[in-house]
């Protein structure tokens, strides 16, 4: 599996996802060997490894470091994302993640559901076998608990014309913000050091909600070649973000003749919305939505405890954050 090259200007970091990614291929070992591959392409398809990453660079503020432990909280965290991933395609009849034909796609919708099934129990197993404390993680319970119902809430509000903003934030909680929250949470948590890892938790919350909001906004912007899947997919799909939801606030009606046809939407009507969605500045308002997010997190980064790994949080999580939008 290889390693994004941004890792590079990292070295310490760096080192110890090699370790998550040398833990993930150990322990992802199933008989179809295909799909076994399948997997590991997945894994190292231009992921960022973003969330293992905040959990280790977390990890760091602990007094007594269990490196093994962390790598395979990390792993854990990353496996999580991915199985989440392989549901979302299946959901979204994708055929395209990350500008690789998806595990749908090429077996079918039985084979992907499998898949991402079988990612949980390794991160669970990962979780038994080197974290005798998850349970205090919360990592296996509430955690995933919030995340699956985010997915769902996701799938419940497809193709609602009166979905709002509200719903939205609440549906981008569970399904990101609850995931990146986790990383650093279970990164920084150790008996007798609640404070750092709860203030870790609400710095994961800000970073997984803006870095949706702006995921969202490259939907529409960013063309197929860029961003890997297809241009305006979510609203091919029935999903409703941040940029169209603040355009209809504007004028619900202009958008009723193109988002009540449901899956009979044409690419020249995409356009006609994508149009509107200018014009009623539902992408700006959503820039405006990301960026408060962002500034929520770095704020409450620079109120962490001095160590060498906080300009690394700092330097990174602006970084992710001002993707081109």
């Amino acid at each position: 599996m290889k390693i994004h090259p941004m890792w590079e200007d990292y070295p310490m970091i760096q080192s110890e996802l090699k370790a998550c990614i040398s833990l993930l291929e150990k322990n992802i070992t199933i008989k179809n060997e295909d799909v076994q591959q399948k997997i590991i392409e997945m894994l190292s398809s231009g992921g960022k490894m973003l969330r293992p990453a905040f959990s280790l660079m977390f990890s760091q503020y602990k007094n007594e470091k269990n490196e093994e432990k962390a790598h395979a909280i990390a792993a854990a965290v990353e496996l999580l994302h991915v199985a989440t991933l392989i549901h979302d395609d299946v959901i979204d009849e994708s055929d395209l993640r990350r500008g690789q034909e998806t595990i749908n796609a090429q077996y079918d919708n039985r084979v992907a559901v499998y898949t991402g099934d079988y990612l949980f129990t390794v991160c669970f197993r990962l979780l038994t076998d080197y974290a005798e404390d998850a349970a205090a993680l919360q990592l296996d319970k509430n955690g995933m608990e919030m995340i699956l119902v985010g997915e769902l809430n996701q799938m419940k509000m497809k193709y609602n014309f009166n979905m709002t903003m509200r719903n939205y934030l609440s549906q981008i909680q569970g399904k990101t913000a609850q995931l990146f929250a986790l990383s650093c949470y279970s990164g920084a948590y150790e008996k007798n050091a609640e404070k750092l890892a709860r203030s870790a938790y609400q710095i994961g919350n800000n970073i997984g909600m803006a870095f949706q909001i702006i995921d969202d906004i490259l939907d529409y912007t960013q063309d197929t070649a860029v961003a890997g899947k297809p241009m305006m997919s979510d609203l091919k799909n029935g999903v409703y973000t941040a940029p169209l939801l603040y355009a209809m606030r504007e004028n619900r009606q202009a958008f009723e003749p193109y988002i009540l046809k449901k899956e009979q939407i044409t690419e020249e009507e995409v356009k006609e919305v994508y149009a509107l969605v200018q014009q009623y500045k539902g992408e700006e308002r959503a820039k405006e939505l990301a960026n408060k997010y962002t500034q929520k997190a770095l704020k409450q980064i620079r109120r962490l405890p001095e160590h060498p790994v906080k300009h690394s949080l700092l330097t990174i999580t602006e970084q992710m954050l001002s993707r081109d939008m």
